[in-house]
């Protein structure tokens, strides 16, 4: 029961903090480890809650015709194959690399962030040619996929700035198109996870519940407020990315 103490209030911040900006597997995952969840059973399970709470924000962006359909269709297939490509690399790459390599980009995301107050919300929303814009996302969704596959913390946060910075989407759309990115790296990986017998079933959708319940209220925050509630967000998840990376 103490488990479920743990985990499941922790799992429902890190819900509301990934349905906004991304980052909540900095929250949620530890809660696992913290309750004393064995890596592959907490990575696993994990990736149930987190699944069952992204399909409720991604849903509630759709209602509100903020996921641009077929991009993010397409996107979604090439962040399948990225991960894919990523989880075999992470098996014989050194990680440490990475996080030196994340050391010294993540001040660089920060400082853009600070800078670029308006995050999408200006007038060059929606100005990028057609064919340039499912370039950049189809190029980015491969990469970061592959990032989520081999390391992961920070994939959606990284994703949902390169959708307002270089695809120019507004911060809705881009919110909305980084969910179904996110679901389909998600689903992919949970159905790996599930085949090897590597999630704990009721933990799993217990705490699933509360993730549901942490993504429907910031999900539906993004909405009504936009970029005064994603921005700070962003800050602190990259912070807290950070940190992690720092402490190992």
């Amino acid at each position: 029961m103490y488990q479920y103490l743990i985990v499941c209030p922790l799992v429902f911040l890190a819900g509301f903090v990934d349905s906004i900006a991304g980052g909540g597997g900095l929250i949620s995952l530890p809660a696992f480890l913290a309750a004393g969840i064995p890596p592959h059973l907490a990575i696993g399970t994990n990736k149930m809650s987190s699944t069952m709470g992204t399909v409720v924000s991604t849903a509630r962006f759709a209602k509100n015709g903020y996921i641009k359909g077929f991009l993010s269709l397409i996107a979604a297939g090439f962040a399948i194959i990225g991960s894919t490509i990523g989880a075999h690399l992470s098996m014989l790459a050194d990680e440490r690399i990475l996080k030196g390599m994340m050391l010294a980009a993540l001040p660089v995301v920060a400082f853009y962030v600070l800078k670029n107050k308006n995050l999408g919300d200006n007038e060059e929303v929606n100005t990028l040619p057609k064919k340039k814009m499912y370039l950049i996302t189809m190029t980015a969704a491969f990469i970061i996929g592959c990032y989520d596959g081999f390391y992961g913390p920070g994939t959606g946060t990284f994703l949902l700035l390169i959708l307002t910075g270089l695809v120019k989407m507004d911060v809705r759309s881009a919110s909305g198109t980084t969910k179904v990115i996110n679901l389909s790296s998600n689903i992919a990986a949970l159905v790996t996870f599930l085949i090897n017998g590597k999630v704990l079933l009721p933990l799993g959708i217990a705490s699933g519940l509360f993730c549901i319940a942490g993504h429907y209220l910031g999900s539906g925050m993004v909405v009504k407020n936009g970029l005064k509630v994603v921005r700070p967000v962003i800050m602190v998840v990259l912070l807290c990315l950070f940190v992690k990376i720092i402490k190992g």
